[in-house]
């Protein structure tokens, strides 16, 4: 086990900014690991920063004075890479001129980085097994078995359970590859890191080109630590770099910091759904309870309309009729002789009294910490502020 103070010197030594649990757990699987030959497999969304951890996991290794060689798979053409990786005899196809090294035979004694793995055809899947299994490979157009040293980390922002089932990847070299299993936690579960992302993404911006650095008043942060990042930190590094060039206020309200997030509005729907198993997926608690409530004010409203027309009158309740000709049961309100025009009754839910419930709840669960309960609100503290005078908490 690693202790804190070896974690916190690969933060410095890489420039990874943040506290998060998940985060502090990634770092530390890496480093005892990395005296191994097994091989690892990083996983998390598009953004999260997985091109260090290879670096990591080599840097303290006993391969570190050996190569290290980054691959994109996804950025080769299918009908090359088994060339690149592997190389190839002269004229094994048209434009092999000479005799070529793949990357397996060039990073002999070192580590290779399979980024973007999930996108390696099906052949070359096999072949990659092959190497992971024996450390044997042959070049395209050769029967000759080469042998190669080579400790294998991949990474992908695909489930590749899911990509097995579909018989998109194969289930033996997914085994293969995940001896170690390393995930990346995305940003939007890093809420806590997000500030201290953006104060080192503007700091650098502000050296780079000689300028004040830009800071957040206090709605513009709460707007930060709410946003849901899907781009992550690269994400969140692109914006703070245009806000730092564009903005000539180095002080960001809110309403600015809106003309930066161009997916706000769609963030803020309470469900996603996923087009393959149709199963809404909501991103936390909170948009689970405005969806809940939102249901539930629409159920209200429907029962107290029927209950206002039958207190006055205006309808039965409801009752069976039978349909003379085809003796169907319906189901029918059976109005009165008089009609009367039906009013139009608008009742909604005390939306004040569950924000007044969940605010006093966050303050009682912080002992009273205004800061930390904002924090769990994912609202300003000024916004706390006000609504504690609002509803009378203090």
């Amino acid at each position: 086990m690693t202790g804190t103070k070896d974690i916190q010197q690969v933060k410095q030594r890489f420039g990874i900014i943040g506290n998060h649990p998940g985060l502090n757990r990634a770092i530390d699987v890496a480093l005892q690991v990395a005296s191994t030959d097994l091989s690892v497999l990083i996983t998390g969304e598009s953004g999260v920063g997985k091109e260090v951890f290879p670096q990591i996991i080599h840097q303290n290794s006993l391969r570190k004075h050996g190569p290290y060689i980054a691959v994109n798979c996804g950025a080769i053409p299918e009908g090359t890479i088994d060339s690149e990786l592997f190389g190839h005899e002269k004229g094994s196809f048209t434009g092999a001129l000479a005799d070529r090294k793949g990357y397996f035979e060039g990073a002999d004694g070192g580590t290779i980085f399979m980024d973007e793995v999930g996108e390696l055809p099906v052949p070359t899947q096999a072949r990659l097994l092959r190497v992971l299994e024996s450390g044997e490979f042959i070049k395209v157009g050769s029967s000759k078995v080469q042998k190669t040293n080579v400790r294998i980390v991949a990474a992908t922002n695909v489930n590749l359970r899911e990509a097995v089932m579909r018989q998109k990847f194969r289930e033996d070299l997914y085994y293969r590859l995940s001896t170690v299993p390393i995930e990346i936690p995305p940003l939007r579960e890093r809420a806590e890191d997000t500030l201290l992302l953006f104060r080192k993404f503007a700091s650098d911006c502000a050296e780079k080109y000689h300028m004040p650095a830009i800071h957040l008043d206090d709605d513009a942060r709460g707007l930060l630590l709410g946003y849901r990042w899907p781009g992550n930190v690269r994400e969140l590094k692109n914006v703070t770099e245009r806000i730092s060039v564009i903005e000539r206020d180095r002080t960001i309200t809110a309403e600015e910091m809106r003309a930066y997030l161009p997916n706000l509005e769609m963030e803020k729907l309470p469900a996603l759904i996923n087009r393959d198993n149709e199963q809404k997926i909501f991103g936390n608690e909170r948009e689970i309870l405005y969806q809940v409530l939102f249901d539930m004010k629409k159920d209200m409203n429907d029962l107290k309309k029927l209950v206002h027309e039958v207190m006055n009158g205006k309808a039965m309740p409801p009752s069976v009729a039978i349909d003379e000709e085809s003796d169907d049961y319906l189901h029918s309100f059976r109005p009165m002789s008089s009609i009367q025009e039906i009013e139009t009754v608008e009742e909604s839910l005390a939306l004040d009294d569950v924000e007044k419930e969940m605010i006093r709840k966050a303050l009682e669960k912080h002992h009273g910490r205004r800061k930390a309960a904002a924090t769990e609100l994912k609202i300003s503290e000024r916004t706390l502020y006000r609504k504690i005078k609002e509803y009378g908490l203090d």
